[in-house]
């Protein structure tokens, strides 16, 4: 398994709101998370979304391998950590509407596991071809789905950062949950919007497969969404599966 990882501030922002984990021992586990919020409030939202969010699943997760138990402990786990960020956001002036955003992926065996809620993305790479995991909660999005607007319209929209479902905005929180065949060959990308408005996943796709390191591909894809503006933070993490079966 080949994995690498880069976080960057951008050229616009002056904290870095995002948050990332890394377990690649017994449990393999990949977390991006986005926050959003006043002062250092979407930092402090979104180091507890993968604080709790890890913390959970690291407990509850070697305990049981059926996939709707395992779902069920990722649901849990991004409900807790929407309690936590709640409540603090409700109990303290300074983290007063904080939120934030969180991508969550397992590795058991052949499956991938995604908790999901925002605009961060989860995309995966079989057999040579990219695919979006992940749906964003966003209004742009809503109105791409509906056919009120084009894939073009969407890039370009003055609403693009407005975010629909986020953890801490609520009392409640619903996230998705995916399941999904994760064989040897098969290579798991995890992204903030950071990244994403900037780079799409054909650029993504071929960066990965023409690459042979991941941290090498990270590194460049992450000046690559500097080089055009770096209005956000950005978060990536890649995982080939079989480091040799990709090489090229």
């Amino acid at each position: 398994m080949n994995i690498g990882v880069a976080t960057d501030v951008g050229r616009v922002r002056e904290l870095n709101e995002d948050n990332y984990c890394i377990v690649s021992g017994d449990i393999k586990l990949f977390i991006v998370a986005d926050g959003m919020g006043g002062h250092n409030a979407g930092e402090v939202a979104s180091q507890i979304a993968v604080e709790k969010i890890k913390e959970h699943i690291i407990r509850y997760i070697p305990q049981e391998q059926e996939e709707q138990q395992i779902k069920g402990i990722i649901y849990e786990a991004f409900n807790r950590a929407n309690r936590d960020i709640y409540n603090r956001a409700k109990n303290e002036a300074e983290c007063d509407g904080m939120g934030t955003t969180a991508t969550a992926a397992i590795i058991i065996e052949e499956r991938l596991y995604i908790g999901h809620i925002g605009d961060s993305r989860a995309y995966m790479i079989a057999d040579g071809v990219i695919e979006q995991v992940t749906q964003d909660h966003s209004l742009v999005a809503e109105l791409l789905r509906k056919g009120s607007i084009s894939e073009r319209e969407a890039l370009q929209h003055p609403q693009k950062n407005i975010i629909t479902r986020a953890l801490g905005t609520d009392e409640g929180v619903k996230p998705d949950i995916y399941s999904v065949e994760f064989n040897e060959s098969d290579i798991l990308i995890l992204c903030s919007d950071g990244l994403s408005n900037f780079v799409d996943k054909y650029e993504l796709e071929r960066c990965i497969l023409e690459m042979e390191d991941s941290q090498d591909c990270c590194d460049y894809l992450v000046n690559l969404a500097n080089s055009r503006g770096g209005f956000d933070n950005i978060t990536l993490i890649i995982v080939k599966n079989n480091y040799k079966e990709n090489k090229r």
